[in-house]
């Protein structure tokens, strides 16, 4: 046991297991201001060797002790630690007291804001940009927090944060019968993983149809690369998925051949139309660059400027 004094960080109120003998040794034990422990502040002389415990080694008398070469101790750091600040932030906006707009806010009046948020985070994805990625990523779980929040408001069928995580446990660990109930002879990799996936989903729903479950507000593209694909699992043949001359009907046929083929027709479309876009705005800088307005170029204009492959 060490003879000078002794820091103790705890996280989210969880005491490291080697901090505990010293807790009931004769030292004396102290924390940090703000710290509702029952515990009294350290002084500025304490006698003979203590414990400080706090929950932030930044904070003082804390870091003055670390910076003095203090003994620390700390359990493992618990991964998700931080959600329990963000639902008490979501709680506190939602809470009488709190800001008026998020106390407005309904279940309805969200729906823009988590489609946005998702089509950001989309393309956060494809930039590559990681700094994006974390921001767009908290802005989705904001979505969530948020709908929880406002559904535990509801007097008819209240459900919480934590109903949300609870069944959000429960279906990872019934989908994935391989990891947590000892194997599954049906999964050999991730293909036959997500064929098994959709099986598991099909009998605990207990749909009635194939397509039950397939989001039809999602995009139309991608909507139909998805009933395409759930209906091939089903044994529909080929020849009864729409096909015609009209644009909707070969829209669809072509949806159903990439995905059939293993592609994401709605990636790749996205991926063709943000090149485009990233070639107007080429094209459009070299015209100003030589002086001509892009609002008023001509096809001659567009092809000269338009940057080549």
């Amino acid at each position: 046991m060490t003879a000078g004094p002794t820091v103790v960080l705890i996280d989210r109120g969880r005491l490291p297991a080697a901090a505990v003998p010293l807790l009931w040794s004769d030292r004396s034990v102290y924390a940090t201001p703000g710290l509702e422990l029952g515990l009294p502040p350290l002084p500025s002389s304490p006698p003979g060797p203590f414990v400080l415990v706090t929950d932030d080694l930044t904070a003082p008398p804390a870091a003055a002790l670390v910076s003095a070469g203090a003994t620390v101790l700390a359990g493992p750091r618990v991964d998700g630690a931080g959600l329990l600040d963000a639902v008490a932030v979501m709680d506190r906006l939602r809470s009488p007291g709190g800001c008026p707009w998020d106390a407005e806010q309904t279940h309805d009046s969200l729906r823009q804001y988590l489609v946005e948020e998702c089509f950001e985070l989309l393309e956060a994805i494809e930039d590559g940009d990681r700094a994006a990625l974390r921001e767009e990523l908290g802005d989705v779980l904001l979505q969530v927090l948020f709908h929880a929040r406002i559904a535990q408001e509801d007097p008819a069928d209240p459900f919480s944060i934590d109903d949300v995580a609870a069944g959000l446990v429960a279906k990872l660990v019934s989908r994935h019968p391989h990891v947590f109930a000892g194997g599954d002879p049906a999964v050999r990799d991730a293909g036959t993983q997500e064929v098994r996936w959709e099986e598991l989903k099909q009998q605990e729903k207990r749909r009635e149809s194939s397509v039950d479950g397939v989001a039809m507000g999602q995009p139309a593209l991608a909507l139909a690369a998805k009933l395409a694909q759930r209906t091939a699992r089903a044994g529909l043949p080929g020849d009864l998925l729409p096909r015609g001359s009209d644009p909707g009907s070969r829209l669809f046929d072509l949806a159903a051949l990439a995905k059939l083929a293993g592609t994401d027709p709605e990636g790749e479309l996205r991926a063709v139309a943000r090149r485009f876009a990233d070639n107007v705005r080429t094209a459009e800088r070299a015209a100003r660059a030589e002086d001509v307005d892009p609002s008023r170029m001509t096809p001659t204009d567009w092809h000269h400027f338009w940057p080549t492959p």
